[in-house]
């Protein structure tokens, strides 16, 4: 059973959600005495839970109106997922071509504070059963996709990551340090990462950095397979996934100058 201030907990949430689905474009101010009556709560519930969502910029008070309305926080959100729909929208048939092409299954992953994170699969007719079905968060370190996004990131989170320690999965997971910032040294010049069973035993994958229209690597391109069935070295198959990379930069805005 719950606890009592789990519930309490859980009971806060569900009402801040319910403050913020209240805002609307007919009503996109509202006072807490508005905010109390139309949702059933006290005014002290619905004052202390507007401050805390202040707090993190999700609402926003008006000093002359004492009015409430949505902050900025919202609008960061929702750039996020307008984003992850445009990358996926004209991402979409390039992978397919991928896939026909390679014959395996074709992936765009997001880097999301220290985890890769997939937002886009195309399989192909005979998958691998890896871990990273749409929503999934797997280490950077350990996968062609994680390794290509942090290999782009500034320095000082380069070097968080690493402090924070390399964790081992298989034998074959690069855990020294040095050896790690020598890969993606290595990553950034050949525009491409390679991982062989360094997450699972018996899977490869490759990736390559897709750029938005400024230039910035926010995306990554990946190519998953079992490893007696696809070599992730093979010249022909490194070509083809950074081509498909780069037309995906390009619907995005980028041009390489």
């Amino acid at each position: 059973m719950s606890k009592p201030n789990e519930d309490y907990l859980l009971s806060s949430v569900k009402n801040a959600l319910r403050i913020l689905r209240s805002f609307s474009l007919e009503e996109p101010e509202k006072k807490v005495t508005e905010l109390a009556s139309s949702l059933g709560l006290s005014k002290s519930t619905v004052s202390r839970l507007l401050q805390t969502l202040a707090s993190e910029g999700f609402v926003t008070k008006d000093p002359t109106t004492q009015k409430y309305r949505l902050g900025l926080t919202i609008l960061h959100l929702n750039t996020i997922v307008t984003s992850h729909l445009e990358i996926n929208r004209e991402a979409q048939p390039i992978l397919q071509q991928l896939v026909r092409d390679i014959q395996e299954t074709a992936h765009i992953a997001v880097l999301d504070g220290m985890d890769v994170v997939y937002i886009n699969r195309v399989e192909c007719q005979r998958p691998v059963q890896a871990l990273s079905h749409i929503g999934r968060r797997n280490p950077l370190h350990c996968t062609s996709s994680g390794k290509v996004l942090l290999s782009y990131q500034e320095y000082a989170k380069t070097e968080s990551y690493i402090e924070q320690g390399l964790a081992r999965f298989t034998p074959n997971t690069i855990t020294d340090p040095d050896a790690f910032r020598n890969a993606l040294k290595t990553i950034r010049q050949q525009g491409y990462a390679i991982s062989i069973e360094e997450l699972r035993e018996g899977v490869a994958s490759i990736a390559a950095p897709i750029r938005d229209y400024t230039g910035k690597v926010v995306y990554a391109l990946s190519v998953i397979g079992p490893v007696h069935r696809m070599n992730p070295y093979n010249p022909s198959i490194i070509a083809k996934v950074k081509r498909a990379a780069n037309e995906i930069s390009e619907k995005l805005g980028y041009w390489k100058t």
